[in-house]
């Protein structure tokens, strides 16, 4: 689920860069080869440490990109609620 598209499917790509403050990391996506990118809900998610390194970023875009993978929770008619970074 983003904020500015709602769901988006289909072939995506993720993109994550620190935030502006640096203690976090914001999540995008957007459709593979498309310059659109959509934040996605519950971005930026707070780094594990004060300033994250290059190896903590690459740890939490895994993380997000994990989340966004998995099949999630379905609905009462069976239908995959849609994926986002809250809690």
């Amino acid at each position: 689920m983003t904020e500015e598209a709602g769901a988006v499917t289909g072939d995506l790509e993720l993109l994550t860069r620190p935030t502006q403050d640096g203690r976090g990391v914001e999540a995008l996506v957007g459709y593979a080869g498309a310059r659109d990118l959509y934040a996605v809900s519950g971005s930026p998610v707070r780094a594990a440490s004060e300033s994250p390194d290059e190896e903590e970023h690459r740890a939490a875009h895994g993380c997000i990109l994990g989340l966004l993978t998995t099949p999630g929770r379905v609905d009462e008619g069976g239908n995959e609620l849609p994926a986002d970074l809250h809690g």
